[in-house]
């Protein structure tokens, strides 16, 4: 595994990390999502993320991380949650508003059995509420100990300027990271944000590098998705019905195959080293639901696609990219 700094902080984050999104506290049973992260950790994963919202009901998938990564020295690990969306019938139970961010903190850390966060994310911008307001709430949050440091999730380029702005003229702890989805396919934050949170000293924790498993190449034309994967499922199939119903992208995706090969890689270790190119990404964002996809796509960490590969790439999936949000 390979480590990078999480822009100007002095957190090391392993290059690929683990996520809960549509995964733990959901449709993974609890004994093989344990299974997942205590494989993680042993490949040198570090970085563990969840959020409130995720799982069955609020906080389920924290309850489920917190359970295993006790297992493991509180000092070797980082851990995530997000707050933003809308989680109980009252009107508190929702935003960025200090009283929903000093509330909800309490009970991530009681459902994760931690005495800290490490980052926590405002999971989106809350127009509802002074942005001063936030700032303030999360620069208490890191004085008072229950978190280390803080960050946004899918804010634009000019939320998060606002808010380093208000960090600086208010002598407030700024935030250090940004997490967008980016992938070969969704390129939006390359123009404006990348550029802006890097001028701020934020690094980059990317979600979906694999476009929710259609850069895998599992999704062929022609063919309905398999028992099993993602878009198969019901529930959270929505994700991607817009893109495994393009014929058009699936073949281009299949083509980038000779690409990964040349590498010795897999299509899906292709998509991961080609997110991690970039030295505004400190790390990408992974899900799991075996042990066996960790030690596959761990094998990203560390390699060097040449300025051919990534044209060719480029030549590959033009016309399929998404380069505005």
């Amino acid at each position: 595994m390979e480590y990078r700094r999480l822009g100007k902080s002095g957190l090391k984050l392993s290059e690929i990390s683990l996520g809960s999104w549509l995964t733990y506290g959901t449709k993974v049973e609890m004994e093989q999502a344990q299974a997942c992260v205590r494989k993680a950790y042993e490949l040198g994963i570090n970085h563990f993320d969840c959020a409130v919202v995720y799982g069955t009901q609020p906080h389920e998938a924290e309850k489920m991380l917190g359970q295993v990564i006790k297992e493991f020295p509180r000092n070797t690990y980082t851990v995530t949650s997000k707050v933003f969306w809308k989680v109980g019938p009252s009107t508190y139970d929702q935003g960025l508003s200090r009283k929903h961010l000093m509330d909800r903190v309490d009970m991530s850390l009681q459902a994760m059995g931690l005495d800290y966060i490490d980052i926590y994310y405002c999971h989106r911008y809350d127009p509802d509420t002074d942005l001063e307001e936030t700032m303030r709430a999360l620069d208490d949050l890191v004085a008072s100990g229950k978190i280390r440091y803080y960050g946004f999730s899918e804010w634009s380029a000019a939320q998060i300027e606002h808010a380093a702005a208000i960090a600086d003229k208010r002598n407030l702890r700024r935030p250090v990271v940004s997490q967008p989805v980016y992938n070969m396919l969704n390129r939006y934050i390359e123009n404006e944000i990348m550029p802006v949170a890097a001028r701020e000293g934020m690094g980059q924790v990317v979600f979906s590098p694999l476009a929710q498993g259609v850069l895998t190449g599992k999704y062929r034309p022609g063919q309905p998705p398999a028992a099993g994967t993602r878009a198969a499922d019901e529930k959270v199939g929505r994700f991607v019905q817009g893109m495994v119903s393009n014929e058009q992208l699936l073949t281009r995706v299949q083509n980038l195959k000779p690409v990964a090969e040349r590498n010795g890689l897999s299509t899906a270790q292709l998509a991961l080293a080609w997110v991690l190119q970039r030295p505004e990404v400190t790390s990408a964002l992974i899900g799991a639901t075996r042990p066996e996809q960790i030690e596959e796509n761990v094998k990203a960490a560390g390699v060097k696609l040449s300025p051919e590969d990534l044209k060719e790439i480029d030549t590959i999936l033009e016309g399929s990219v998404t380069t505005s949000k």
